[in-house]
């Protein structure tokens, strides 16, 4: 039997916990184990329950979801927590702090029980959540600040198919998609995200976007 994937529940309004926590309880292979109404009471639960995902809500009291992704995802005694971000908005400036401070994607808090439950799974499983179309123009607007752009040379060591695969990761693609693009096959695929991961010391696919933007290898696309 697959292991059930444990859910914390980090938002400050009672209602929106309720819901949330009936959702994932009412999922086959899921359980919600605890519940906080700000980011301290999250990172103080994250780390005595050990959950393999935080819902964490962007915009909380006494200590906000940015700085409670920070402290679970900086802390090696919490390594298999897994943050995925809800924020009410998809231009939440809140949002691409809260990708730099570790956490694994993000989602509307309107989106369908069927999207969030499956954002969860992907989630617990080490992938990222990234909805194409809203963190592209998101995660663009934000890194393109001078402040944002890192020196290329973070990607020294990268082969020229390595970038390949960051810049269509940055783009939203799929594995089985960046497959398709390159025409290789999806281990090779596999193998290159996986180079990838270990060589940006990266903690999942959401991570590898945001360093493909402070790089400006998104911008500059495919390397010629």
């Amino acid at each position: 039997m697959a292991e059930v994937v444990r859910v914390l529940i980090a938002d400050d309004q009672a209602l929106l916990r309720g819901s949330f926590r009936l959702l994932v309880n009412s999922t086959p292979g899921m359980e919600a184990i605890g519940e906080a109404s700000d980011g301290a009471m999250a990172v103080e639960l994250a780390r005595r329950l050990k959950p393999h995902v935080v819902l964490m809500d962007l915009r909380m009291p006494v200590m906000d979801g940015i700085a409670a992704t920070r402290e679970i995802c900086s802390d090696e005694t919490m390594s298999g927590v897994r943050v995925l971000a809800l924020t009410m908005f998809d231009m939440d400036e809140y949002v691409y702090p809260a990708l730099q401070a570790g956490a694994s994607g993000f989602m509307l808090k309107d989106a369908s029980p069927s999207d969030l439950v499956a954002g969860i799974r992907v989630i617990a499983t080490g992938e990222g959540v990234l909805a194409p179309t809203v963190t592209r123009r998101l995660i663009g607007n934000f890194s393109r600040r001078s402040e944002a752009i890192q020196p290329a040379p973070r990607l020294v060591g990268l082969t020229k198919r390595e970038q390949e695969v960051l810049v269509l990761i940055a783009n939203g693609l799929s594995n089985a998609e960046i497959s398709e693009q390159l025409v290789i096959s999806l281990p090779t695929v596999k193998t290159h995200v996986s180079s990838l991961l270990a060589k940006l010391h990266a903690r999942d696919r959401a991570q590898l976007v945001i360093i493909a933007y402070e790089s400006g290898l998104a911008e500059r696309g495919m390397p010629t």
